[in-house]
């Protein structure tokens, strides 16, 4: 069983009673010629769009494992033979290690096949390159790598926020996740499947056409931290640039533009003062609205405000451009910081039913971020240790706009 001694209290996740009734997405495996560090991807496998129950979450997310292959019936002699289930790659995920505690994968290593660690989420100069056998042991059954004695890698109990309950980074110098990261690669016959709320009607129709017609679309981040790039590595794993860059690829006769009209620290009431500036000036095709964690805070937003807020900001960017509009939740900090109030749940709904009131189209970061986090621990995906995804935490992000089915 996986030690879920440092995972805080108050973050299971609700498992579902049935699965929504939307069509679930099928992620593809990435392309080998970007290589891992350019499109990490989660594992798929064919499921035939049925549920295996490995585990469920909450939401409208669902984790299956494939425990065994489809099974083959011989004409004549009548055998029964299983085929293996297929392998499916998950590249650039990230972990930290307490100890030779043993650390939670999102998904279990295939048997026989390689799980690679290196220190960077982007293979390049100085990337350090871990040894198993040396400086990890990976249990299969488990889907655990452990830490070993003497390993070259880092050990976040060295980490001035380990151990702390309830903290405050301002008194805590040199509070910060990255140096204690390790990103792992390996094959996996678990396959993730997502069954996203179907959006009613088509939210982003006309932004697509126009996208398919090509010739100039400017699209708009307006959040706060986050959406400003969050400690993202570079520039471009910031998730709606990343996000970008594929529909550039998909529509190659636009021209497509993002603008970031993204500010640390804001809320609703700051985004509803910076609105003419950061977005309706620049007049957009389609924005990215990206708040709640600020909002969310002690001293940040009450629910029924968020909602109030977030509803008039979508209405005023439809007023004053006709863009489409993308409402992107968030994902709960980490428990143990102080200003946080464990109530990011209501804040998600909040979006969600801000969506389909308003017609929007919704990413549900905050349902895929729970999927992730049953298995995974906050450390394993805050940059900063609070509330910035790293690299792999953008690329969740990433995912969840993807499903919007522009």
């Amino acid at each position: 069983m996986v030690n879920n001694r440092h995972r805080p209290r108050g973050q299971g996740v609700k498992r579902l009673d049935r699965i929504g009734s939307g069509p679930f997405l099928n992620i593809q495996r990435p392309d080998p010629l970007r290589g891992p560090a350019e499109l990490p991807g989660w594992p798929t496998a064919n499921t035939g769009g049925k549920n295996p129950g490995w585990r469920s979450s909450r939401g409208v997310f669902v984790l299956f494992a494939l425990l065994s292959g489809v099974v083959a019936v011989g004409l004549g002699a009548g055998c029964v033979a299983p085929s293996p289930a297929p392998l499916n790659t998950q590249n650039g995920e990230s972990v930290v290690f307490f100890g030779e505690e043993p650390s939670p994968l999102a998904f279990r290593p295939a048997r026989g096949a390689a799980l690679r660690l290196r220190n960077t989420y982007r293979p390049g100069a100085g990337t350090v390159t871990y040894e198993e056998g040396r400086d990890y042991r990976v249990d299969h059954d488990k889907g655990t790598v452990t830490r070993l004695p003497g390993s070259r890698l880092p050990d976040f109990r060295t980490n001035v926020l380990f151990g702390q309950a309830e903290f405050d980074h301002t008194k805590f110098p040199g509070y910060g996740n990255l140096p204690f990261f390790a990103y792992a690669d390996y094959d996996s016959a678990d396959a993730f499947r997502w069954y996203p709320t179907p959006a009613p009607g088509d939210p982003l129709a006309a932004a697509r056409a126009r996208l398919a017609a090509g010739g100039p679309f400017i699209v708009v981040a307006f959040g706060d931290s986050i959406a400003n790039g969050g400690e993202a590595s570079s520039p471009d794993l910031v998730f709606w640039r990343r996000w970008i860059a594929d529909l550039q690829a998909k529509y190659p006769g636009a021209r497509i533009a993002g603008v970031n009209g993204a500010t640390g620290g804001d809320t609703t009431t700051r985004g509803l003062e910076r609105l003419r500036t950061k977005v309706l000036d620049a007049r957009p095709d389609l924005v990215l609205v990206a708040f709640g964690m600020n909002d969310h805070n002690r001293r940040g937003v009450p629910p029924a405000d968020f909602e109030r807020q977030l509803t008039e900001i979508v209405t005023r960017v439809r007023s004053g451009t006709g863009a489409a509009v993308v409402l992107v939740s968030t994902f709960p900090p980490n428990p143990r910081w102080v200003h946080g109030t464990r109530r990011m749940d209501e804040y998600a709904t909040i979006t969600a039913r801000v969506a389909v009131a308003t017609g929007s189209a919704h990413a549900d970061v905050y349902g895929l971020w729970q999927a992730m986090t049953e298995r995974k621990r906050p450390e394993d995906l805050l940059a900063n240790n609070i509330n910035h995804p790293n690299d792999f935490g953008h690329w969740i992000y990433y995912r969840a706009l993807s499903a919007t089915g522009l």
